[in-house]
């Protein structure tokens, strides 16, 4: 009991601790421009939200560039209207052809820009959604990305195109990116027969624990019962003898 009372301590406290860090990076991150995707099931169509803070303390963002992927293009892209704001579809020559759905492509959209005008300008202290709908998305386990460049009024342009690598910390200006799933949006899970023993050993414990406990509940009980019983029996016989 006592080393399950351990356990329980010590899974508590890491849990509050990643809640943490989580929550760290959740903040650290809200300054990027990231990419939300509504679905991301292969060969099938998503809805795609860019969210776009301002980042400078004296100017304002006036233009956004995402760039499209040309190793595995969109063959459908069109924008949702933001007022105040122009967007072009820019369509160019892929560096080679590709095969999407059985057709060979040499041509495909490359990249959406938008334009501000000067009262929709995103500010200080202000962000702006941007919502492209694309397909048809490629093989699951692809990793879109979409490179961003912010224009400010100062003239300034941040390029959001680092990729993130594995085991590394966050580059300062990552890149929007997202991976694709199976077609019916959802990611491989593990087959309940793959548990590893050592996942099987902590259930039983586990299930050891809680039956050690309802043992004791159950036997306290049963003593507080019995000694009732008792009690009642034993005031039954003083009762006959003053009877008597």
């Amino acid at each position: 009991m006592k080393t399950s009372i351990r356990r329980t301590l010590k899974t508590l406290t890491a849990a509050t601790a990643t809640a943490g860090m989580i929550a760290l990076g959740a903040t650290a991150a809200s300054a990027h421009i990231t990419v939300n995707p509504d679905d991301t099931g292969a060969n099938g169509y998503t809805h795609l939200t860019f969210n776009v803070p301002n980042e400078s303390p004296t100017a304002k963002t006036s233009k956004l560039e995402v760039k499209l992927p040309t190793d595995t293009p969109f063959t459908s892209v069109s924008v949702k209207p933001v007022e105040g704001w122009s967007a072009q579809v820019i369509t160019s020559d892929l560096p080679k052809p590709v095969t999407v759905s059985g057709t060979t492509v040499t041509k495909a959209p490359s990249s959406v820009v938008w334009n501000a005008d000067a009262t929709h300008q995103i500010g200080q202290n202000e962000y702006q959604a941007f919502s492209l709908s694309v397909g048809k998305l490629p093989a699951a386990g692809t990793t879109v990305t979409l490179k961003a460049a912010q224009t400010y009024t100062d003239g300034s342009v941040v390029n959001w195109d680092e990729q993130s690598a594995e085991g590394q910390p966050e580059p300062k200006h990552p890149a929007p990116s997202f991976t694709t799933t199976a077609e019916d949006g959802t990611a491989p899970t593990a087959s309940p027969a793959a548990a590893s023993p050592a996942a099987a050993t902590h259930t039983s414990e586990t299930s050891s624990d809680a039956a050690a406990v309802w043992g004791i509940v159950l036997g306290a009980a049963g003593l507080i019962l019995g000694a009732a019983a008792l009690g009642l029996v034993l005031a039954s016989r003083r009762t006959r003898t003053a009877a008597k």
